[in-house]
């Protein structure tokens, strides 16, 4: 059953309609096969792209949808809803267009943003290492200054689309100023010097690599460089704010798609004489799950209709992504339950929306990142 949503404008409808029309003759047909076999989905994001789902928090004079970001999250929910891992590279190119339409300079904006928003390429995001994630200041990727750029070395890791991505939104050290020595580069897929790792072998998301970058004496002009030397890790963060309310609409995504499988096959199944969908315990839970759904939902639009009117929505954004991921994992364990054995295994897609929603409370920030962001706050 599609989400009732109020949405602020017809446009919004009617883009909320090409969304599911599009997922579901594009995504949903694939999604099972794809995540088993762990095969890229060639194919789909150019649709998304052609669809004008690829661009839509950004403005038009760069080929952008010009869609506020209560609106395009709840697109991305749709796409969540039917595959996950897509959602999330959605997400992760969105994010990654960011510092360069925020940070960049006319010149730059006007070089390179129309190509990364014109549904033809995807983007990734390079700020985690491997002892380096919750603790991004302790990076020690260097870019190190050199006539007309920058050579890197090192490595980088679990980068969503690494390895398939176009470009790529570098954080790395081109000083020994502890979080003040990083800075930020956008570096092109074919640039030499740049290869990537095998890709990890997840418990979900599957269709979609996660993949570590290596940087042997790379060569970075000059002219990548985002914002000012030494100012990527505020980059990194401002980023993060926006990216986090993308991960908390897909988790509501997951929720939902894991929801309507229980609720469907709860008014299929029979116990004891009657659906099992009317016996007080079992409907009782998915009373709870909808509740779950319904607030999470509600938590993620709040943090996103401030970041449209302009106010502060970083402790909002770190609510959202904490209240959302820990639903999804509440509400996908719930529907397993509901399903018994059928939910263990892979016949139904509620054990996949259960292994999909972990990696939730984890990326963007761990949901103790969330709880800290909250806390200090508080605090004041």
């Amino acid at each position: 059953m599609p989400v009732e949503r109020l949405m602020p404008s017809q446009e919004a409808r009617d883009l909320i309609e090409l969304t599911r029309d599009v997922a579901d003759k594009v995504l949903a047909p694939k999604v099972n096969e794809y995540e088993k076999a762990e095969k890229y989905p060639d194919g789909v994001f150019p649709a998304l792209g052609q669809a004008g789902l690829l661009s839509l928090p950004y403005p038009e004079e760069f080929g952008g949808g010009d869609q506020p970001y209560e609106v395009y999250l709840q697109v991305l929910e749709e796409i969540a809803s039917r595959w996950a891992a897509v959602a999330v590279a959605v997400s992760v190119h969105s994010l990654s267009c960011f510092p360069l339409f925020t940070f960049g300079t006319d010149e730059q904006k006007n070089r390179w943003l129309p190509d990364m928003l014109g549904g033809n390429t995807i983007g990734a995001y390079s700020l985690s290492e491997a002892q380096a994630g919750s603790d991004a200041a302790a990076l020690s990727c260097k870019a190190t200054p050199t006539e007309g750029g920058y050579r890197v070395n090192g490595s980088k890791a679990w980068i969503t689309n690494g390895g398939k991505a176009d470009f790529y939104n570098l954080f790395a050290r081109t000083s020994d100023d502890g979080s003040r020595g990083i800075s930020c580069l956008l570096v092109d897929k074919d640039t030499e010097g740049l290869s990537f790792g095998k890709p990890e072998e997840k418990m979900g998301l599957r269709a979609v690599p996660t993949a570590s970058a290596n940087y042997d004496d790379a060569f970075i002009p000059d002219e990548r460089l985002i914002g000012q030397r030494g100012q990527g890790l505020p980059i990194a963060f401002s980023a993060l704010d926006s990216g986090r309310l993308g991960i908390a609409a897909v988790a509501v995504g997951i929720a939902q798609g894991a929801l309507d499988d229980a609720v469907a096959y709860a008014k299929e199944r029979k116990a004891f004489g009657k659906r099992i969908i009317d016996h007080q315990g079992l409907g009782f839970v998915l009373a709870d799950m909808a509740a779950a759904v319904d607030s999470a939902r509600a938590t993620y639009l709040d943090a996103a209709r401030r970041r449209d009117a302009g106010v502060p929505y970083s402790r909002n954004a770190s609510v959202a992504k904490l209240v959302a991921t820990d639903a999804a994992m509440k509400v996908t364990t719930d529907a397993v339950q509901v399903f018994g054995g059928y939910g263990y295994t892979q016949d139904f897609p509620v054990e996949r929306y259960m292994r999909e929603a972990k990696i939730t409370q984890i990326f963007e920030g761990t949901n103790q990142i969330q709880r800290l962001v909250i806390a200090r706050q508080l605090a004041g």
